[in-house]
C-alpha cells in the first residue's frame, strides 16, 4: 500500500503520473528517494524505447545573457504540438537554451554529457529521459547554436 501524501509529493517534484508514482512508492513500500532513483530507472528505459519514433514538432529556445554577449538557440523536438505547448516542456527549453550560454558545447552530445548548471548532480541527458517518462514522447535536442562576443 502506498502513502497518500508521499503520493502527493513524489507527484509534485517529479512531474510524473501519478499512476508511476503509486507503482514506484508501492514497489519501494513508500520511500521518496528510492521511489524517485526508480522513476529515473523507468525514465531511461522508457527513452529508449522511444527513441525510434518521430519527433516532427517542438519549439525553438533562445537565451541571451544579461551583459548581452552571449547568445543560444536550442531546437528541441518531440511527437506532438499538445507536448511542444506544454508549460514543462516550454520550461526544458528555456533551461536549455541557458545551459548552452553558459556552457560551451558545440555538438548535441558534448551538451547531452554536460552537468546541469542549475543541479550538478544530473546530465543534460538525464533531464531529456525525464521529459520522456513525464509527457510519454520522445524527446530530443535536435540543434544548438552558441554565440558569443
Amino acid at each position: 500500500m502506498y502513502d497518500i501524501n508521499k503520493l502527493k509529493i513524489l507527484r509534485q517534484q517529479t512531474g510524473v503520473s501519478f499512476s508511476l508514482c503509486k507503482k514506484a512508492l508501492e514497489e519501494t513500500k513508500n520511500n521518496l528517494e528510492k521511489a524517485k532513483k526508480l522513476l529515473c530507472k523507468w525514465g531511461a528505459d522508457k527513452a529508449l524505447d522511444k527513441t525510434h519514433r518521430k519527433t516532427s514538432a517542438g519549439a525553438i529556445f533562445s537565451y541571451v545573457h544579461h551583459n548581452k554577449r552571449v547568445a543560444s538557440l536550442v531546437e528541441l523536438n518531440c511527437e506532438t504540438d499538445f507536448v511542444s505547448g506544454n508549460k514543462d516542456f516550454q520550461t526544458l527549453g528555456n533551461e536549455l537554451a541557458m545551459q548552452v550560454a553558459s556552457l560551451k558545447a558545440e555538438k548535441v552530445k558534448e551538451l547531452l554529457e554536460q552537468e546541469y548548471i542549475r543541479d550538478p548532480s544530473k546530465k543534460i541527458s538525464d533531464l531529456i529521459k525525464e521529459a520522456v517518462l513525464k509527457f510519454g514522447e520522445n524527446i530530443k535536442i535536435n540543434r544548438i547554436v552558441r554565440w558569443s562576443l
